[in-house]
């Protein structure tokens, strides 16, 4: 039995109150699923700038009447800090997802990534330490890891940032650390690296890759690729994301704390091979529409060009044992998508 596996059971028969912030956001409304499965008490809070009601809705009719009465949502906003004050209390735990992600938007507005990610994440930082939560577990990235070369990303090895998005999520962890030892305060970030999965949504500007191409390819439309298709990622599935999270909250080996760990599955995949994976699911859903046309466009700027975790950290000290590869992932990915898009 994993550590994760031991954690859900006594999980199930002890309850806590968990806050998540951007509950209303992809790899928020998972993380509600998965704790109102447990019998968990969740408070969520979302200013639905980039989240949706339908992903609320969608989990409401995956869990039990009893357990649904176990979630109270507040509509607000992190730049507010009357607000995360509201949010926090009587919180045993904090997992704080809420944030303007994307590289090409905060290159437009940096100011407004500025104002979420930084502003927002410190009135979270001291609503949390103030109302005395166990922990504070934050989505920190692998973007932070900039222009450092060295293949795998390790934790303590990171270069210049490469695009504002990536400057806020190194402010993140900056101001994580300085509370830890000025406070006394615990928080673990969790450096994600292209989490993917279910109720990622495909729409908007600034869309991830991977719900892009499974809405076109199942509208028949064209697929595009930023540069040659040999830029790699290490896609997560957002099982294996939750999984940390849970186990980021709870772990309690003091080793273990005050520290930030990579998020991934530890497997690098072109954007090439990415999208061949994508189109030989849908074509096997039964889909009439992929003769669709893949097209490559200029490099994006402010893109790493490889990038792949060392995950032996979490594993060490929190247990982290992914169970779900980009090919197993994507298999349950494109369930969800056949259902939704077609």
């Amino acid at each position: 039995m994993t550590q994760y596996n031991t954690l859900t059971e006594k999980l199930k028969n002890n309850q806590s109150t968990w806050l998540v912030t951007g509950i209303a956001g992809f790899i928020g409304s998972n993380l509600l699923e998965t704790l109102l499965k447990l019998n968990q008490k969740v408070v969520g809070l979302d200013n639905f700038s980039t989240g949706h009601q339908y992903n609320l809705d969608e989990v409401q009719g995956l869990v039990s009447e009893e357990q649904w009465k176990n979630f109270t949502l507040i509509q607000g906003d992190i730049r507010d800090i009357d607000t995360c004050h509201k949010a926090c209390n009587g919180a045993n735990y904090v997992l704080h997802q809420a944030a303007l992600g994307s590289v090409p938007r905060s290159i437009e507005d940096p100011a407004l990534t500025n104002a979420n990610n930084i502003s927002g994440f410190l009135n979270m930082l001291i609503a949390a330490r103030d109302a005395k939560v166990d922990r504070f577990v934050y989505a920190a990235s692998s973007s932070t890891y900039g222009d450092h070369p060295d293949l795998p990303k390790q934790e303590p090895n990171i270069g210049k940032p490469l695009s504002p998005y990536a400057v806020t999520k190194l402010v993140n962890e900056l101001y994580a650390d300085v509370f830890s030892k000025t406070y006394g305060f615990n928080t673990i970030g969790l450096r994600y690296f292209n989490i993917f999965g279910k109720r990622q949504d495909p729409n908007g500007a600034y869309a991830a890759v991977i719900p892009k191409w499974f809405a076109a390819l199942f509208s028949g439309e064209d697929s595009f690729i930023n540069g040659d298709g040999e830029t790699s990622r290490d896609f997560c599935f957002i099982d294996n994301c939750v999984q940390v999270n849970l186990l980021a909250a709870t772990a309690e080996s003091e080793e273990a704390t005050n520290q930030v760990y990579n998020v991934a599955f530890g497997k690098r995949t072109t954007l090439n091979e990415l999208h061949q994976h994508i189109k030989n699911r849908v074509e096997k859903s039964g889909c009439k529409k992929t003769a669709s046309k893949l097209i490559y466009r200029d490099f994006r700027a402010g893109d790493v060009r490889h990038s792949l975790a060392d995950i032996s950290k979490a594993e060490q000290l929190l247990g982290y044992a992914p169970q779900y590869s980009i090919e197993e992932g994507l298999d349950t990915a494109t369930e969800w998508y056949t259902k939704n898009l077609t």
